[in-house]
């Protein structure tokens, strides 16, 4: 096997490409037209394997999944629009009215939104502490279907018992979706915590030049699909590892509609072969702020798991290849938060993390608003909580920039 940047920047060239082009071309075709009809069918059918219409599949767009496929060592991938589209397809498809799942309760904004909308019609949640194990094991029921976890919180850091978790699963036999969008597969692979499915916001690294929107669900061939009774008797033929992907491929993005756009999925697939570059630059980055601002007499906390402080310090630096690119942290009780953003120069008041930039946002007032302030304080977020996602600017820079805001 080559190595991980070897792999993915020569992906494409692996399937035969257009007119020997280096990157699968954009296709811009909703439909494909066949000679004989019975090609046609069989396709539909799923008896030989070809384009059927753009909702489903698209070459470009597959070109992308194997990629991403290769990164996560998976069995098979499927791309979304999103990656709040791959999360929401794969619950849409694979869970039933009536079914409970645990999730961790220190989740992104919008997915603990949208977890609260599942159950809100019929799909039980519980959200917990998902540092522990035995958090998780307390809330399992008898129609619970999965877990959901992230490996690294967004925004306060906190680290996932991920190999105590994905041990539960296995021998609770529960379906372990892994969302490994802070850390990257680069940085962290959840197929070695026994993770069933990988979900991944390819928005944010694995893109990583905030130019394309994109989300993927990588099957591991871990979990048994056969033990699994929400699966459609359609989808039990062939290879039973592929069984609950097809399933979310057909009754999600194929009924749901989240589908990729091709033009997004080759800027994505482009930003991809850098990822382990960019991921080096942007985590180094982090370290060197992180300790400045931990030794900043007008910051009161610093979250980041590299810090040996972290409660998580040990668990990170027995997982990931790097403690990540994201942090939070807050200012001291007299330093106004918004006075201090605004008087950032290189580092850009936004959203998004990921990017090439270093981005800077105020949690509780923009993307953790809507939770309210109850919610915010069950995840440790404080009023005057900001992250910070590290880019690939020079060191010094950065560390010039805040030591500027700071003392201003």
């Amino acid at each position: 096997m080559r190595g991980f940047t070897t792999s993915i920047v020569h992906s494409d060239r692996l399937e035969p490409v257009e007119h020997g082009s280096l990157h699968k071309p954009i296709h811009a075709t909703v439909a494909y037209g066949y000679e004989d009809v019975q090609d046609l069918a069989d396709v539909f059918q799923g008896r030989s394997g070809g384009y059927s219409y753009g909702r489903q599949v698209n070459p470009t767009i597959s070109a992308l999944e194997t990629k991403i496929n290769r990164m996560e060592r998976g069995v098979a991938t499927v791309c979304f629009g999103t990656g709040m589209a791959a999360i929401g397809t794969l619950l849409f498809a694979l869970l039933r009215q009536g079914d409970h799942f645990v999730s961790s309760s220190f989740l992104f904004g919008n997915t603990n939104s949208l977890f609260l909308s599942f159950a809100a019609h019929g799909v039980d949640v519980t959200f917990v502490d998902a540092t522990s194990t035995d958090a998780v094991a307390s809330a399992v029921k008898p129609n619970t279907k999965l877990v959901f976890v992230e490996t690294i919180a967004n925004p306060r850091t906190q680290v996932t018992d991920l190999a105590g978790i994905g041990a539960l699963c296995r021998d609770r036999g529960l379906v372990y979706v892994v969302d490994n969008t802070m850390t990257s597969p680069y940085l962290f692979q959840p197929v070695d915590v026994e993770a069933s499915l990988i979900v991944n916001s390819l928005t944010k690294y694995i893109g990583g030049h905030g130019n394309a929107l994109g989300g993927a669900v990588t099957e591991t061939g871990k979990f048994d699909w056969t033990s699994f009774d929400n699966i459609y008797d359609t989808y039990r033929k062939g290879d039973s590892a592929k069984w609950a992907l097809t399933q979310v491929r057909k009754k999600g993005l194929r009924d749901f509609g989240p589908t990729l756009g091709p033009e997004a999925a080759h800027h994505l697939g482009i930003g991809a072969e850098t990822l382990a570059l960019r991921m080096e630059r942007q985590c180094k980055n982090a370290r060197a702020l992180t300790a400045f601002l931990a030794a900043h007499d007008r910051v009161s906390r610093v979250y980041y798991p590299g810090l040996p402080d972290h409660p998580q310090h040990a668990r990170t630096k027995g997982l990931f290849r790097h403690p990540g690119a994201l942090f939070g942290f807050e200012l001291a009780d007299d330093v106004e938060p918004f006075g201090f953003l605004n008087r950032l120069e290189v580092v850009i008041k936004s959203s998004n993390l990921g990017d090439n930039r270093t981005l800077a946002i105020p949690v509780a007032h923009t993307i953790y608003y809507e939770m309210g302030p109850e919610r915010r304080a069950s995840m440790g977020i404080a009023d005057s909580l900001i992250r910070i996602s590290t880019g690939i600017e020079d060191e010094e820079d950065l560390i010039a920039d805040f030591a500027q805001a700071l003392a201003a």
